[in-house]
């Protein structure tokens, strides 16, 4: 009698997290938003080269959850959908509060060792994925970097990616709110740094309440990439 050898592809996609990931990718693909740039929310707009998240590309995210949470709100408030593979601190409400549609976001927080295949899987059809990093060598994280730009998803890293196109290192001040010792905490100024390579590599720098009082970032300042040479 003959064994039959299941062929590798055809166990990977069977795992609960790759299919999983598979069939949200394609049903985002199926609805998928059309432009070569995402847009973002005005007061982060000039701190990326394209004003917006360039498809294909791969951002790298330093310091601050928040900020990566306010890259992906306008984004799925225009129709795309985004996901988050890696983060089991990150919840909805949160994403809520910075203005993320949830009905567009699927999580997966904790894919384990399956993580560059769920990543993968999910870049195939999803427009922006956005993934906590730590455990991925090098030459993975390159190999997801090319297939996002094969693809023409949006790679968003939460902290250091090799080859990133863009890098975007947050500082954070205290938070503003509580009169005479109490209220609630409503304002938090933080200053943003980019940097990259290719149009990104001239740095730029804005300071912004992340969150405002209204919950979506608010531009105090800002230094244009030419300034931030000269």
């Amino acid at each position: 009698m003959t064994a039959v050898v299941e062929p590798p592809v055809a166990r990977l996609a069977a795992l609960p997290g790759v299919s999983t990931a598979s069939r949200v990718a394609a049903r985002a693909e199926r609805a998928g938003v059309p432009g070569r740039v995402l847009p973002v929310a005005p007061a982060l707009a000039g701190l990326l080269p394209a004003a917006g998240l360039r498809r294909g590309s791969t951002v790298a995210v330093h310091g601050a959850t928040s900020l990566l949470l306010a890259l992906l709100a306008e984004a799925t408030k225009a129709g795309s959908w985004a996901a988050v593979v890696g983060m089991p601190s990150l919840g909805v409400a949160a994403a809520a509060e910075y203005g993320v549609t949830l009905s567009r976001l699927a999580l997966v927080p904790r894919p384990g060792v399956e993580l560059p295949s769920v990543v993968a899987a999910l870049l195939d059809g999803v427009d922006v994925v956005a993934v906590q990093p730590q455990t991925l060598q090098p030459a993975v994280a390159r190999r997801l970097s090319a297939r996002a730009r094969h693809r023409g998803a949006v790679l968003l890293a939460a902290g250091a990616w090799p080859g990133a196109d863009v890098e975007l290192s947050c500082r954070r001040d205290s938070w503003t709110g509580p009169s005479e010792g109490y209220g609630h905490l409503t304002e938090r100024p933080v200053q943003v740094r980019a940097h990259g390579r290719g149009a990104a590599a001239r740095p730029a720098t804005a300071t912004l309440h992340l969150p405002s009082a209204t919950g979506l970032p608010t531009l105090l300042t800002t230094q244009s990439r030419t300034e931030a040479t000269a």
